[in-house]
C-alpha cells in the first residue's frame, strides 16, 4: 500500500485488518513529514512521542479483539488554532506563544482521536485566521505542493498542503471567510465547511465568533462523509454547536461500507451561480465550474441577490469582532503583530457601530433571499476561487483588465457564503498538467449529505479528485 496517496478509509481499513499496524502508519508519516517539510513549511509542531504512543494503543487494541474506531491508525494533523493538551496554541502568532499550554485537547481532536485517528502535530496558518495567503510573519510561507514558488492559501494553507503534499491523508482547519475552502482549491484536495455550528469550536482559537466553522481537508469524498460523521453531535462548550438532525450522510456511509453506490442525485435540482459569480474570474475557474455542470447535466442559471453587497457586509463584521478580539494587545503591544494583520484589525477597531449594525441588518436580509432560492434548487455551483495560486510574495492579480490585491480577493466567492454559515465543499477539478482549481458544491443549511451524495458521482466520473503529490 502506497500510504504517500492512500486516503483515510484506505488506511483504516489495513490497520483494521492488521496488514500494517498502526505504529508502522505512524512511523511512515512522520519519515514523510521529516523529509519534505522543510520544502512546505505546514508544520509548527510535530507531536511524535504521543503520536507513537497512541498508535501502539491502537494496535493492542486490534490485538486483545476491541474495536479501535473506523479512523484506526489514520493519521492526522490540525491548523495551529486548535487546543492540542500540553502544547501552546499559537492561532498563527508571536504573541499566543506566551500563553500556558493547552490542558485538554479541543472538541474536534478528542472525537477524531475516539474514532482512532492519531495525531501527529499542529499546522501553519495566516496568524489569527485574518488572511488567503499563509505568508506568516513569524513562522514563514507555506509553499504548495504543486509549485513551491506559489501560495498555498489560507488561512488554513498548512492544512491544505500537508494533505496535498502527501504527508497526512486528513486535516482540521477553519473556515470564517473562505479560509478553508480557499487553500483547498489551491492545493487540489477536498475542503468542506459544513453548516455554521454543526461541529464543535471548542477549544479553537476564534477570529470571527458569529462565521467561524471547523472542518477538513481529505483525499476522498467517503474519508470527508466519515470524518464529518464522526466530528458531528451537540457539545455543551461550544454555545453555537447545534444537535445533530437526522440525514443523508449516515446513509451515504452506510452505501460505502456495503460496496454499495453511496450516491443517488436523481432528482436533485442543481443551478449554477450567475451574476457576481461569473465575474472577476479567469476564464478556467469560470470552465471548471461548466465542467461540472455539464457533467451533472444542468443547465440553469440562478442569481444569489446582492452577493457583493453580502461580501461588503462580511469585511465589516468580521473586522470589528476580529479587532474588539484583540483590542487590548492592539493597544499595547502592536509591534508584536504581523504587520499585514494588525493593519486589518486596526481598521476594524474602527469602523463605527452602526456599521456593523447595519451589516448585520443586512444579513438577515440576505439570509431570507438565499433561503427562497433552496425552496427550489437543492444544489449551486460556483467557482471557489478566480484563480490559480498566486506566487509567494506576489501582492496584486489582474482580472477583468482591474489590478486587485491579492490577500482580500482570493475570497471574492466564498465569503458571501460563509456569511450566513451555508455548508459548501470545494472539490478539486482534474485538470492534467494544469495547477488546481476547486468548485464549490452548496446547499442550503444541514444538508451536506446533498453535497457529498453530487461530490461522490462526480469522483466516480472522474470529474473530480484530490491532487496529490507523491515525492517518494
Amino acid at each position: 500500500m502506497n500510504l504517500n496517496l492512500a486516503d483515510a478509509v484506505t488506511i483504516a481499513t489495513a490497520v483494521r485488518a492488521q496488514q500494517v499496524s498502526a505504529v508502522e502508519v505512524t512511523i511512515a508519516t512522520l519519515d514523510r513529514i521529516a523529509a519534505r517539510d522543510r520544502a512546505l513549511n505546514c508544520f509548527t509542531t510535530v507531536t511524535s512521542e504521543t503520536a507513537l504512543a497512541d498508535a501502539a494503543n491502537i494496535d493492542r487494541a486490534i490485538a486483545s479483539g476491541q474495536d479501535p474506531g473506523v479512523l484506526a491508525g489514520v493519521p492526522f494533523a490540525v491548523k495551529n488554532l486548535f487546543d492540542i493538551a500540553g502544547i501552546t496554541t499559537l492561532a498563527g502568532s508571536k504573541i499566543n506563544a506566551e500563553n500556558p499550554s493547552a490542558s485538554q485537547d479541543a472538541t474536534a481532536i478528542a472525537r477524531l482521536k475516539q474514532a482512532g485517528a492519531i495525531l501527529v502535530g499542529a499546522l501553519n496558518m495566516d496568524e489569527y485566521a485574518y488572511g488567503f495567503v499563509t505568508e506568516n510573519f513569524h513562522y514563514g510561507a507555506t509553499r504548495n505542493p504543486h509549485d513551491t514558488n506559489r501560495i498555498a492559501g489560507g488561512s488554513s494553507g498548512g492544512s491544505a498542503a500537508a494533505v496535498a503534499g502527501g504527508m497526512v491523508p486528513l486535516t482540521l482547519g477553519s473556515d470564517t471567510n473562505g479560509s478553508i475552502r480557499v487553500p483547498a482549491a489551491l492545493c487540489g484536495v477536498y475542503g468542506l465547511k459544513p453548516t455554521y455550528g454543526r461541529l464543535s469550536r471548542a477549544g479553537a482559537f476564534l477570529f470571527a465568533s458569529s462565521f467561524d466553522h471547523v472542518g477538513t481537508f481529505t483525499r476522498s469524498v467517503r474519508d470527508a462523509a466519515i470524518a464529518f460523521d464522526v466530528l458531528q453531535g451537540w457539545d455543551s462548550r461550544d454555545p453555537v454547536c447545534t444537535q445533530r438532525p437526522p440525514e443523508e450522510t449516515q446513509n451515504f456511509i452506510s452505501a460505502e461500507n456495503n460496496g454499495t453506490s453511496p450516491y443517488n442525485i436523481d432528482g436533485l435540482r442543481i443551478a449554477i451561480a450567475d451574476d457576481y459569480f461569473r465575474t472577476g474570474a479567469e476564464p478556467e475557474a469560470l470552465a471548471a465550474v461548466e465542467r461540472v455542470a455539464q457533467a451533472l447535466g444542468t443547465t440553469q442559471y440562478i442569481t444569489i441577490p446582492e452577493a457583493h453587497r453580502a461580501r461588503a457586509a462580511a469585511f465589516v463584521i468580521t473586522a470589528c469582532e476580529g479587532a474588539n478580539l484583540h483590542l487590548a494587545n492592539l493597544r499595547s503591544r502592536p509591534e508584536d503583530f504581523d504587520p499585514a494583520t494588525r493593519d486589518r484589525f486596526l481598521a476594524g477597531a474602527m469602523i463605527p457601530a452602526s456599521w456593523y449594525l447595519q451589516a448585520q441588518r443586512f444579513r438577515s436580509w440576505f439570509r431570507d433571499r438565499v433561503r427562497a432560492i433552496f425552496q427550489h434548487v437543492d444544489l449551486i455551483l460556483a467557482p471557489t476561487t478566480p484563480c490559480v495560486a498566486p506566487f509567494i510574495g506576489q501582492q496584486t492579480i489582474q482580472l477583468d483588465e482591474r489590478e486587485i490585491l491579492v490577500r482580500p480577493h482570493l475570497g471574492l466567492f466564498t465569503q458571501p457564503l460563509s456569511f450566513i454559515g451555508l455548508p459548501v465543499l470545494s472539490v478539486p477539478i482534474v485538470r492534467p498538467n494544469a495547477l488546481p482549481l476547486g468548485v464549490q458544491l452548496i446547499a442550503a443549511p444541514y444538508n451536506e449529505g446533498k453535497i457529498l451524495q453530487v461530490a461522490a458521482m462526480l469522483e466516480a466520473e472522474n470529474i473530480i479528485a484530490a491532487l496529490v503529490v507523491d515525492r517518494s
